[in-house]
């Protein structure tokens, strides 16, 4: 490629299409400054593809750009052979930090903070801790939200914002400025539930304890911005029915996509099998009936629709902390009581259509007003089930121990294909017996 006037928004839009040595020629060709901002700007795969690629001595230079929870991040997406000699290209400092932060789950509030957090002591002056944030800040310092008052195990006793410290007497001591009332996360939190802790308090930086309550870093609110966007990334390619992808999808193989869409659309396509053995079993009814085969693709559709709006509503229900296990009886009777209302409405619709058709062109024969209610009380129920199942399914799956997000749209509507041929031929049985059957 062309590196002559290259500038970083330029390599930007071209990104996606260049190889991963084009993309490296183009990268050293920045100025610096520009550079520094550009790498920082990058995902932290794109980071370490790039650092893969760089010699050694060069490599250095832009690992130790990094903060530690992000070179710990980035560190976490190579191979393990290559970690080490990454890990050794740190400074001392950086090294045992970034070490500290690798022992912690990935998804976990531990692997998710920054161990570089502005400390003050409770006998602190206001002055004093003025001038000792600033000195701070000039070292070592990612980033300031709060500045924390610890004791000397490390345990915290309060928290100041910097209004608190510049609208405050300059001698007067921090033990009593600060607000003691400080909301933690333990460093095992889930990093889901840590996001829903930030939101919840609308706080920009959250303090990380470990088990005896000491001080281990911060989660702030840019790490928690990516995870929800992972996480909803996730969730949502779990709902189309495939296994979430561990790559942005332009830098996925084509081997990793096949493999994470087939198995499950094999799963679904077996659990399909089973409509067609429905629909074998009413072989008979269908032969004498033909007519009900026209509005085979209306029940079923109509059913696995509405179980895809339930599963999707308490899905994401389930994400946001809205509703817990405890709720099942609740949403129970909510969707029960909006399937009848829901199944109700296109009952009507469909019988209308039906009655609309016969008086036109006469399709359905001497028995329309029958296949009509069939159809009517069909729908009914098959929207109803189709809701119940839908709202359940996620529970199911998460008393087992499973993301309920593998209780995709997909999978719920091809259990509710089945039994919705099962309720229309049942329901046909029943209407149109001394007639059509």
């Amino acid at each position: 490629m062309s590196d002559a006037g290259l500038t970083g928004e330029e390599l930007r839009d071209a990104w996606l299409v260049l190889s991963p040595a084009e993309r490296l020629e183009g990268f050293q060709h920045l100025e610096r400054a520009e550079a520094d901002e550009f790498f920082l700007g990058l995902k932290t795969l794109e980071q370490a593809s790039m650092l893969r690629a760089m010699p050694s001595g060069e490599r250095r230079l832009w690992l130790r750009l990094l903060a530690p929870d992000d070179a710990a991040d980035l560190l976490q997406e190579l191979p393990e052979g290559d970690r080490g000699a990454f890990l050794n290209q740190l400074d001392d400092v950086s090294r045992r930090e970034v070490a500290a932060l690798m022992a912690y789950a990935e998804d976990a509030a531990g692997g998710l903070m920054s161990p570089r957090f502005a400390r003050l002591r409770p006998e602190m002056t206001v002055d004093e801790a003025i001038r000792y944030l600033r000195r701070q800040a000039r070292e070592r310092l990612e980033t300031i939200y709060y500045a924390y008052v610890l004791d000397q195990e490390q345990r915290i006793r309060g928290v100041v914002t910097f209004r608190d410290l510049f609208t405050a007497p300059g001698n007067k001591p921090l033990a009593e400025v600060m607000h003691t009332a400080v909301i933690s996360v333990p460093d095992t939190m889930d990093q889901e539930a840590v996001a829903r802790v930030i939101a919840e308090h609308d706080l920009n930086a959250l303090p990380v304890v470990d088990v005896d309550g000491r001080m281990k870093g911060i989660v702030t609110i840019d790490d928690i911005v990516d995870v929800v966007q992972h996480e909803a990334t996730e969730d949502i390619q779990k709902l189309g029915g495939m296994e979430a992808l561990d790559t942005p999808y332009m830098q996925t193989s084509f081997g990793a996509m096949v493999q994470k869409r087939g198995g499950w659309l094999a799963a679904l396509f077996v659990g399909e099998m089973l409509t067609a053995s429905a629909m074998a079993h009413y072989e008979h009814e269908i032969a004498r009936a033909v007519v009900l085969t026209l509005f085979i693709p209306l029940i079923i559709s109509s059913g696995g629709n509405s179980g895809s709006q339930a599963t999707t509503l308490i899905i994401r229900a389930m994400a946001l902390g809205e509703i817990t296990g405890r709720d099942w009886w609740v949403i129970v009777r909510r969707e029960v009581a909006a399937g009848l209302t829901l199944g109700a409405g296109l009952a009507v619709i469909g019988f209308v259509r039906i009655m609309v058709w016969q008086s036109l062109f006469h399709p359905y024969g001497a028995a329309y007003i029958r296949i009509g209610l069939t159809v009517a009380f069909s729908l009914v129920g098959v929207v109803s089930w189709g809701t119940i199942a839908g709202s359940m399914l996620p529970f199911i799956v998460k008393r087992f121990g499973f993301d309920p997000a593998t209780a995709s749209a997909p999978f719920v509507a091809t259990l509710v294909d089945v039994a919705g041929l099962v309720i229309y031929f049942n329901v046909a049985q029943v209407l149109l017996r001394g007639t059509l059957l």
